[in-house]
């Protein structure tokens, strides 16, 4: 078949697709045959998901560099720590800058 097609739900822009979806989640919402989860599902679903994923060494290994790159940058400061206060032998109190 040459070219695309202009029926059908995948054709539609996704505003549209998304306000029949919205439609129909709430007439089974108001029908009493949409699914809801409970906790134990969703937490099920959520370590099948997470055992699913990690079997791509790849992606985790991509993700966890992204991850150490983010925490790394947000850590580190170009400024100058702040003062640490002393108190002297006489028993005044006084600042001093860490040493760096």
């Amino acid at each position: 078949m040459a070219g695309t097609s202009k029926r059908g739900f995948a054709s539609m822009n996704a505003d549209k697709q998304r306000e029949i979806a919205s439609k129909g989640g709430r007439a089974a919402h108001a029908k009493g045959t949409a699914h809801e989860f409970t906790a134990d599902e969703a937490r099920e679903a959520g370590r099948k998901g997470g055992m699913a994923i990690s079997q791509d060494r790849k992606h985790m290994a991509d993700i966890g560099r992204k991850g150490g790159m983010e925490s790394g940058s947000r850590g580190r400061r170009s400024e100058s720590p702040a003062p640490a206060a002393v108190v002297s032998d006489a028993g005044d109190l006084a600042l001093m800058a860490h040493p760096t």
